[in-house]
């Protein structure tokens, strides 16, 4: 189990990378904060890493229990903000992100619960696992987005410029984002349910069914979201609805069939 002061100096690392954050939407500084915010966000992120991957890897398998899956989920999702910080000013999506990344890995060293996968497992299931981390957390990602999303047109419609939305990237630029996004996310869904029909025996077994059945349709509504917004144009409030559906179903699938197995039954 990782060091109770390790998890401390990331949450620290994490909660300063915030401030810092704050103090730069609050203030409009200049470069030298983002460059700042990088290497704090950065080094938080290594220290997750190293910490998470203490409590993953053990010496009876992978403990791929529920809160450690949602803090390499958190793990993922801040990687992927912070990447996007280089290039787009999203500052207050990484503000949001990073705190709560903290708390996904102080709830790991909480509740040191154990769902073991064996390191003797067929390769083609580790990376099935890996692929749906990703994706989930891909999607996890595009649903805040569009939180995001729907409060910036909604401001927009009401013609209120100040508050949050002079804090976002232009309506167009959010709504390429999220997109981009969702299809990243759906190339990687569609292959950790390709990858669960080869290689899982069991997925429509009592205990998975529910799962399976779950990611299906989470699929199937990005893929009519996909195709709404390439024949037909949907964005807006549409694309909000149908982004935040099928997010819903993923983590009922995921989350809710983990928690139910681990705290339930």
């Amino acid at each position: 189990m990782t060091s109770f002061y390790l998890v401390l100096l990331t949450i620290i690392v994490y909660l300063i990378a915030t401030v810092l954050i704050a103090r730069r939407l609050k203030r409009s500084a200049h470069q030298q904060s983002k460059t700042a915010i990088l290497v704090l966000s950065t080094l938080a992120i290594l220290l997750h890493f190293y910490s998470l991957g203490n409590d993953i890897i053990t010496a009876d398998g992978f403990n791929l229990s529920l809160f450690n899956t949602l803090s390499a989920s958190m793990l993922i999702i801040s990687m992927l903000t912070t990447a996007v910080f280089l290039f787009r000013p999203v500052e207050l999506l990484v503000m949001l992100i990073l705190p709560v990344s903290a708390s996904s890995l102080l709830l790991t060293w909480m509740f040191p619960y154990n769902h073991l996968l064996p390191l003797a497992s067929p390769a083609g299931l580790r990376i099935h696992v890996l692929i749906s981390i990703v994706a989930y957390s891909l999607m996890a990602l595009a649903s805040l987005h569009a939180v995001f999303l729907s409060i910036q047109n909604r401001h927009l419609h009401n013609h209120k410029t100040g508050g949050i939305i002079h804090l976002l990237p232009p309506l167009k630029e959010m709504e390429k984002l999220l997109f981009e996004i969702i299809l990243v996310g759906f190339i990687l869904l569609s292959a950790a349910l390709s990858s669960g029909f080869i290689f899982l025996e069991n997925l429509f077994q009592q205990h998975l069914v529910h799962k399976t059945l779950l990611s299906i349709l989470a699929w199937l509504l990005y893929a009519v979201l996909l195709l709404g917004h390439w024949l037909l144009g949907w964005r807006g409030r549409t694309a909000v609805r149908w982004t935040i559906g099928g997010f819903a179903c993923l983590m009922l699938a995921y989350i809710g069939s983990k928690f139910v197995l681990e705290f339930i039954i």
